[in-house]
């Protein structure tokens, strides 16, 4: 491996970790407060937090993040590991060395496919941190495989004789362990972010806050401004209301998360707490506030949860959409209409439905709505927050009506 080769190596190493290290902060902040916003949620389409949170962001619990620094960090250790003086004096593992960080490279790449897949075509939505990891991970694949010198067919034989070398050589037994232990440790101690099915089925039975969470929340909460909303609230205390969007992966996740709460509250206070659901579909089709929006179907599926509603079977509907979420299409929505919603005059009564779409739309906007999900809880702003901090809102609001 020349010089040269080297430092690049280094540098492409260097920023990665970097930039995974700032993700795994990014993440542990989302998953820790609910009033955190992230430096790198420029609009709908340019958020992190909406990776981070949705079903690509951790693998079992783990965010991807994490994964990312142990690779990063591996991928250092090797570069660093191949200076001059291991070329004197174990000049075969100096030699292997680039192939080995070739390898590594490729596993990294597969990665960086799937999710760069996810992110393009099933999100819509781009993390920029995640893209200077993946530009340095296909970095470290080029340079690596142009300074690879040895044959794959070779490498599991010398693999193992350069471990029994660095086993018997003691400081880099030591790095060796060191870094296993932090790896591990990382994994295990990092808070978990469950799974959204998971959390829907979880969610009634989650610890409730603290004393000193729900002092913070409280000071947060009473902190945000009080706007009014022109919905009726039926004789409900506390008036829920949700816009939408049902391509939008981070209005799937609340919808799951927050139904067993909004169940635990009927089902204790009957009546007192209401959810109202309002379009706001980042399409430019339907919304104006919306000319760079990509959720092609989100307009259509507003209607068809409409046209649904009038079969009773809005429910059946927007279940449906969500759980097809990352497929959905203008052609999807309309089969799902006709063969769940039980609608047989989709488009004959398309452009009529639309214009109460566009109604919502126009109430979103003029409340200052600009993301989804975005819910007004008794005309208090808050963007999704993970299910006790809505569990909490609802109790606050309750209590401030005197309901107990």
């Amino acid at each position: 491996m020349s010089a040269r080769t080297r430092v690049w190596l280094i540098v492409f190493c260097l920023i990665g970790l970097a930039a995974a290290s700032l993700s795994a902060f990014v993440h542990y902040r989302l998953l820790n407060d609910p009033t955190y916003a992230s430096f790198c949620d420029i609009n709908e389409t340019w958020s992190c937090a909406t990776v981070y949170e949705s079903q690509y962001g951790s693998f079992r619990g783990v965010p991807v993040a994490i994964g990312g620094v142990i690779w990063f960090g591996a991928a250092t250790l090797l570069v660093l590991a191949a200076g001059p003086g291991l070329g004197r004096k174990q000049p075969g593992l100096a030699e292997a060395i680039p192939a080995y960080l070739f390898v590594l490279s490729i596993v990294g790449l597969s990665f960086v496919l799937y999710l760069g897949y996810a992110s393009l075509f099933v999100l819509r939505t781009y993390c920029v941190l995640c893209l200077i990891t993946y530009v340095a991970v296909i970095g470290i694949f080029i340079l690596s495989g142009s300074a690879s010198t040895i044959t794959m067919r070779s490498l599991p034989r010398r693999a193992l004789r350069d471990l029994k070398t660095v086993v018997r050589t003691p400081l880099a037994l030591t790095v060796l362990l060191l870094f296993a232990a932090s790896a591990a440790s990382a994994v295990a101690l990092f808070p978990r972010q469950a799974d959204p099915a998971v959390q829907a089925t979880t969610a009634t039975r989650a610890a409730p806050l603290d004393a000193t969470q729900q002092s913070e929340f409280e000071r947060w909460y009473a902190s945000l401004e009080r706007v009014p909303m022109p919905v009726g609230a039926s004789g409900a205390k506390v008036v829920i209301v949700k816009f939408n969007d049902y391509q939008c992966p981070p209005c799937r996740q609340t919808f799951q998360m927050y139904k067993p709460v909004l169940a635990k509250w009927q089902t204790s206070h009957p009546g007192m707490v209401t959810l109202v659901t309002k379009d706001y579909p980042l399409e430019p089709e339907c919304n104006v506030h919306a000319p760079g929006g990509q959720h092609l179907a989100a307009c259509e599926a507003a209607v068809a949860v409409r046209l649904a509603r009038e079969k009773g079977r809005a429910d059946a509907m927007e279940n449906w959409l969500f759980d097809n979420q990352p497929s959905m299409s203008p052609s999807l929505v309309r089969e799902g209409a006709r063969e769940i919603g039980r609608v047989a005059d989709f488009d004959s009564r398309y452009a009529a439905t639309l214009e109460l779409v566009k109604a919502d739309i126009a109430l979103g906007a003029k409340s200052g709505v600009n993301a989804t999900p975005t819910f007004f809880i008794n005309g208090v702003r808050i963007p999704g927050v993970k299910a006790e901090y809505f569990d909490a809102a609802i109790a606050y609001e309750l209590k401030r009506a005197g309901v107990q």
